[in-house]
């Protein structure tokens, strides 16, 4: 549904952005962690046909946490701009240095998973405990418990039933719309519970970059403006928007592709009526501001 006619962010702005950093590296698949096989090389596609290690890929992940995070950081402080990051647990397990960062920002984390693999083939019990596993996770690593959940893409029948009885208040997976609206639960004690849906955005994703064809930085940049500026336009003409910028560490962290990054916030710091804010806050404002149903 669009936005109440009256409605405004909390801070009186018509737009808010959300920037989501996704943390996957350390937590995809590979042989080591008793997978089949190994995750697919992330730029070239390229899978071999027998399970083995695949160093030179486990090290462009690497690359994500040792280069790309500290870039992405150093660019978020400089703009002081809070972020949500999407982070498969396990990834911030295996990076104490990066989750010690994101605490001491004061950022949100919303789990991707405990492990970055799909949810699509998993039963009820296994999708259970996974998501479980997931916040128990993030919360001993970061000290707050997730409240959001952002599946890797596919997910199943049940999963916006087990977040909900998990205790999440808000589910990422959506790709509908451009402003958050409220979706009606079953439980399976048969109560209905309210979930807010916060929709994300896949055309305006740094991914962008591997999928053919794929745009360069300057292109990237370029999309990622315009889409800012229509809603922007839009936010005042006609009611307000949401808009979400999905980045990952080992593709906007490269030294040729960061840069778009901060030309990017350069852009919408600039302007104004914007509220940037994380997704835990956005969820809280639009649950308390628009009524169940509405």
């Amino acid at each position: 549904m669009p936005a109440p006619d009256d409605f405004r962010w909390p801070d009186g702005s018509r737009l808010a952005l959300s920037i989501v950093v996704n943390v996957e590296e350390g937590a995809e698949h590979n042989i080591r962690d008793g997978d089949k096989g190994p995750e697919p090389v992330d730029e070239l596609g390229a899978v071999p046909k027998k399970p083995m290690r695949m160093h030179g890929s486990e090290s462009n992940y690497l690359y994500g946490i040792k280069a790309g995070a500290p870039r992405i950081l150093r660019i978020l402080d400089q703009h002081g701009i809070e972020a949500t990051w999407t982070a498969a647990a396990l990834a911030l397990e295996r990076a104490p240095e990066l989750a010690a960062a994101i605490r001491a920002r004061g950022d949100e984390v919303a789990a991707h998973g405990y492990r970055w693999t799909h949810q699509f083939w998993m039963d009820e019990a296994k999708e259970r405990e996974f998501i479980t596993n997931a916040a128990d996770s993030i919360e001993r690593t970061i000290g707050t418990r997730p409240s959001g959940w952002l599946s890797r893409y596919l997910h199943t029948d049940n999963t916006r039933r087990l977040i909900t009885e998990a205790g999440f208040s808000y589910h990422m997976d959506d790709y509908s719309d451009d402003f958050p609206f409220w979706d009606r639960v079953e439980t399976a004690d048969g109560q209905s519970k309210p979930m807010v849906i916060l929709p994300y955005a896949m055309d305006s994703n740094d991914m962008k970059f591997w999928l053919a064809p794929s745009l360069t930085a300057k292109d990237w940049l370029d999309y990622a403006v315009a889409t800012f500026d229509e809603l922007h336009a839009e936010s005042q003409e006609v009611g307000a928007r949401m808009m979400s910028l999905g980045l990952h560490l080992r593709i906007i962290g490269r030294p040729g592709r960061i840069g778009a990054f901060r030309k990017f916030l350069d852009h919408v710091t600039a302007q104004e009526g914007v509220w940037i804010a994380c997704r835990r806050k956005i969820a809280q404002a639009f649950a308390e501001a628009v009524p169940i149903g509405d």
